[in-house]
């Protein structure tokens, strides 16, 4: 078979990052333009780049050094970024978790990363308390952006105000960056390290695309950047073309229309749970997106009916993506093309991309096959865990995505499905095994089986089914409330239907896609 005929593209080759410190991303720009725009005040580049040297100081004091892990457990803001941008700068590597998680989650985490310092919101502070001494064994330093909310703590303003500067320490590319929770390609939750060139690549892969980030951009900086989306192309991608991000903790639509307008928003990177939040806002002005001149989706699939009406309501064209966290993540971009719905674009450049069939052969044109990338923005593998990596990184370098996709005749790239059995809820992933673990330990259930099912705003919801023991009292809203103690609230089930017992096929192994059957109870 040709190569003509096969549904593999290989990128243009483009530009590589050059060793260096991802850290750096953020120097050489106009230190007078707006870098950061947080609760009604604007950081320029200049003051960035002091506080990050102040912060880099601060922690090369407290013992901070080369392969350090920091964790940034807080909500989008400024100490987010400085903190981000001064731990890189000192070659530790960051480990960015999700402030809402409970106790047990975070704990578990920071002991896997065997996180050093770990820097604190008021909110996370509360979770904080609540973790196992010897979950944090490891942590020698605590920080918290607001004062007084955990004795003993260093408050932050210490460490604006510390002195002697650092400067940034030269690695190399292949020295990891950051250490990032998810559940992606290889089932449960893993650690994917991610490095300096691994993101750095990516980001001038994007900056490649038709309609990139400017310098002349503001940025709606929602994204959560705990996660890889927010964090490598909301911040890191903006930052790096010296665009101005207005960092927003919670998502409302109301509120964010009346800030787009106010702060003259021209970039919008979202998930569909965003845009269709937008979508259904009926009191939105037809103007509400008029200075808007790039809207991007990405982390899920959008659609259709959504990104019709954002289209017809307001005249804006969103255009998908599609990346994962082992990709840094983009892969592919629909921005600056005339749109084809239901297609995530085409490959960026410096990327490979093939789909293939079960044989691992490149399938024909038009047929559905398993997504695989390769290029310098591919992650180095998963923390401590060498078959898990084996599984997902071939031999030469291609990333078996586990994703199911088409590829037509002009290179747009159309998914099909998603990983086996993957959730994936409000962009973020859910492994089912996971919350059937949790589920499992309440003493009256005696089986569990989950799945994602369609959700209008999310994209999809998870669903459990549960056996109970007999003479159980638990309820639905009793098994909903203890997910909620053990798991981050967007892994808990929204639907938990009781059920006699749970399809199993001859070895007795459950049949997930049997629990999407209608005639099982809703």
């Amino acid at each position: 078979m040709g190569v003509d005929d096969a549904a593999a593209v290989a990128a243009p080759n483009g530009p590589t990052a050059s060793s260096g410190n991802l850290a750096a991303i953020v120097v050489g720009h106009d230190e007078s333009r707006p870098a950061l725009i947080s609760r009604n005040r604007t950081l320029t580049y200049g003051e960035l780049n002091d506080q990050v040297a102040r912060v880099r100081g601060a922690l090369a004091g407290l013992g901070v050094g080369d392969g350090d892990r920091v964790a940034i457990v807080t909500a989008n803001g400024v100490p987010f970024v400085v903190m981000y941008l001064a731990a890189l700068g000192l070659g530790a590597v960051v480990v960015p978790l999700n402030p809402t998680s409970p106790s047990i989650e975070l704990g578990h985490q920071l002991d896997v990363v065997g996180a050093r310092v770990v820097l604190l919101d008021r909110a996370a502070a509360g979770t904080w308390r609540g973790i196992d001494d010897r979950q944090v064994s490891s942590i020698a330093h605590v920080v918290t952006v607001d004062d007084d909310v955990l004795p003993g703590a260093t408050p932050w303003n210490e460490l604006l105000t510390a002195a002697p500067r650092a400067a940034v320490a030269d690695v190399d590319p292949d020295h990891v960056a950051t250490l990032m929770f998810t559940s992606g390609t290889a089932g449960a939750p893993r650690v994917a390290m991610l490095t300096h060139g691994n993101l750095l690549s990516n980001q001038t892969q994007a900056r490649s695309s038709v309609d990139a980030i400017r310098h002349d951009d503001v940025v709606y900086g929602v994204l959560p950047m705990y996660h890889i989306f927010g964090l490598n192309v909301m911040l890191g991608l903006s930052l790096a073309a010296g665009a101005a991000i207005l960092l927003v903790q919670r998502f409302d639509p109301d509120t964010a229309i009346e800030s787009i307008r106010a702060r003259r928003v021209t970039s919008i990177p979202g998930v569909p749970s965003m845009w269709a939040a937008f979508a259904h806002f009926a009191e939105a002005p037809a103007d509400s997106f008029g200075t808007v001149r790039r809207a991007t989706s990405g982390a899920a699939k959008l659609p259709l009916a959504v990104a019709e009406s954002m289209r017809d309501r307001f005249g804006l064209q969103v255009a998908e993506g599609y990346g994962l966290t082992e990709a840094a993540p983009v892969v592919t971009s629909s921005a600056g093309y005339e749109p084809r719905f239901g297609s995530v674009g085409k490959v960026l450049e410096g990327i490979e991309l093939r789909v293939v069939d079960d044989e691992e052969r490149d399938v024909l044109v038009g047929d559905a096959g398993q997504i695989w990338v390769r290029g310098p923005n591919v992650f180095a593998g998963y923390l401590d865990d060498q078959e898990a990596t084996d599984r997902v990184l071939t031999a030469d370098g291609w990333l078996r995505t586990g994703d199911i996709a088409m590829i037509d005749e002009d290179g747009w790239l159309y998914l099909v499905d998603r990983a086996k059995d993957l959730i994936i809820v409000a962009g973020f992933n859910v492994f089912p095994a996971e919350v059937e673990d949790v589920l499992a330990t309440h003493p009256d259930v005696v089986e569990v089986g989950v799945i994602g099912v369609p959700h209008p705003h999310s994209g999809e919801a998870v669903k459990a089914f549960v056996v109970l023991r007999a003479g159980a009292s638990v309820d639905e809203d009793g098994l909903i409330e203890y997910a909620r103690d053990h798991l981050a609230r967007y892994k808990c089930p929204s639907k938990v239907v009781v059920v006699d017992e749970l399809p199993r096929n001859a070895a007795g192994k459950l049949v997930r896609r049997r629990l999407a059957d209608p005639l099982l109870p809703t």
